[in-house]
């Protein structure tokens, strides 16, 4: 009965490893690029509202002002989490609530304690490209 018990933790670590690695995010995932922030993304000018912005592939994109881009990692660096809102005043975690500046990436509001990392955005034709 022990190995059968035994067998049956080992079962359920392993499969809490597997749920917790998917929470985490690898970048792999269908439609991202250079997974964990470290890839080149393209996403259309027209898509990041001018006093907002867009999160799309591990990236953030905002628009401070009418042509000033700025991008970020989409990843919270509390726990990870992807951030899923960006308004004028704020890029929002939906995890535990940090808020970040969306023109300058930083810690607005916590538990995060640090800032979005932030990313080159250049304008390429009709294209914001984060890289």
């Amino acid at each position: 009965m022990s190995t059968t018990r035994r067998a049956a933790m080992s079962l359920a670590a392993t499969g809490g490893a597997g749920l917790l690695a998917a929470c985490g995010g690898d970048g792999s995932a269908a439609g991202e690029t250079g997974g964990g922030g470290t890839g080149r993304v393209s996403i259309p000018v027209a898509d990041v509202p001018e006093g907002g912005g867009v999160v799309r592939d591990d990236v953030v994109v905002t628009q401070p002002s009418a042509g000033e881009f700025r991008a970020f990692d989409a990843r919270c660096p509390h726990q990870g989490c992807a951030v899923a809102a960006v308004t004028a005043e704020a890029i929002e975690c939906p995890c535990h609530g940090s808020r970040f500046d969306p023109a300058t990436g930083a810690v607005t509001q916590g538990p995060a304690t640090t800032g979005l990392t932030a990313r080159t955005a250049t304008v390429e034709g009709a294209d914001v490209t984060v890289s």
